[in-house]
């Protein structure tokens, strides 16, 4: 059976119970020799989907954030007129930038052995963490209070990329993914 539940971000998962489940030899999938090589790549793929959903999530706020800025008014002037406020968007903006090469150059590496592929996956979700972090907090702040509120849309972005910042191991654990497919090990 599967047995329902609502994720932090609001997303709906579930958990799949299998018991005394048999299966025969014959409809294996694929050489039963590469089940962990298979399992791998899924995984792979998943993180990296992950890290593209992510993606969508940090453009959405970099979007709404920016528009927020344009439009509130502190003194009679555009909050986005204020250059502290100007800076901390494009900070906002080059972490989303790196983190989107990263994934780009990761989907690029898909088809490489498994190590490569490895790395590259490990690079991106760090990369992507990391991103997520600065540009969720950062639309958080900028917003105000009311950025933690279920009224404003950014608040939901911001649990979304938390979710998916440890959603296939956090950066630590990619982190030693990263060294443990490289040479310097």
């Amino acid at each position: 059976g599967v047995t329902a539940y609502a994720r932090y971000d609001g997303a709906r998962a579930g958990e799949l119970h299998l018991d005394e489940v048999a299966v025969e030899g014959t409809a294996a999938l694929g050489d039963p020799a590469a089940g962990l090589a298979t399992l791998e790549r899924a995984f792979d793929q998943a993180t990296v989907a992950a890290c593209a959903d992510a993606l969508g999530a940090m453009t959405a706020v970099l979007f709404k954030t920016g528009e927020y800025l344009a439009t509130r008014k502190q003194f009679d002037v555009p909050l986005a007129s204020f250059q502290v406020l100007q800076h901390r968007l494009a900070d906002m903006h080059m972490a989303w930038l790196l983190a989107r090469a990263l994934v780009g150059a990761t989907l690029a590496a898909m088809d490489q052995p498994a190590p490569e592929r490895s790395r590259a996956v490990a690079s991106a979700q760090v990369a992507v963490a990391r991103a997520a972090r600065s540009v969720g907090q950062g639309a958080v702040q900028l917003h105000g209070g009311m950025g933690m509120t279920d009224e404003l849309v950014v608040s939901h972005w911001f649990k979304r990329l938390t979710a998916i910042e440890i959603e296939f191991g956090d950066s630590d654990t990619h982190l030693q993914q990263f060294i443990e497919a490289s040479a310097f090990n």
